[in-house]
């Protein structure tokens, strides 16, 4: 219980960022980190072209807050991220995409699953992943087009600031539901 007149110091000793897995390392994909690397996501990056990854490292001079993985294998680091992780998939390749998304979607362990393209990839990919077996839970809860309404254009650093705000907004989200579960609790 929180009494009237008492002033409390709270320190956090964990890391509070929101895990955040981003797949690509494309034009969209460095914009995208651009954006990020500076907000609360502690952000790891994968992509199955070491050379670009290498250079978009270079070229953004990121490496303090964010974490590059080479792989070719980028659907089975997708399986092993950690649960509750957030993901954006949006490599070169719609088929690397889409195993990616099956990955992440199986597990039903995530916290958001972004996908980028536009309405009729969304329902070409829901249908394929459905067809590989996805619950349609977990389909229902993947998000294409990512960003947030009203952004229409398609300048892949117009396609950062959208997607940055859209999971800005959801992090909030999630820490005032977390706060009025914590409050709830303290106040019993």
């Amino acid at each position: 219980m929180l009494q009237a007149g008492l002033r409390y110091f709270v320190e956090r000793l964990q890391d509070t960022r929101t895990p955040l897995w981003l797949y690509g390392a494309g034009h969209v994909g460095r914009a995208l980190v651009r954006v990020l690397a500076e907000l609360p996501f502690r952000i790891t990056w994968v992509d199955s072209r070491e050379d670009y990854l290498e250079d978009a490292m270079a070229q953004l001079a990121v490496a303090e807050q964010v974490e590059a993985q080479w792989t070719d294998d980028p659907a089975g680091m997708a399986a092993a991220a950690p649960a509750g992780a957030w993901h954006l998939v949006m490599t070169h390749s719609h088929a690397q995409d889409l195993d990616i998304c099956a990955a992440v979607l199986a597990r039903n362990h995530f916290g958001f699953a972004g996908l980028i393209g536009s309405r009729s990839k969304a329902a070409r990919f829901r249908q394929r992943l459905s067809e590989r077996g996805v619950p349609a839970a977990a389909l229902a809860r993947l998000v294409c087009p990512i960003g947030v309404a009203g952004i229409k254009s398609k300048l892949p650093t117009a396609v950062a600031v959208a997607a940055a705000a859209q999971l800005l907004q959801l992090r909030e989200q999630h820490a005032l539901a977390a706060n009025e579960i914590a409050y709830g609790a303290m106040s019993r």
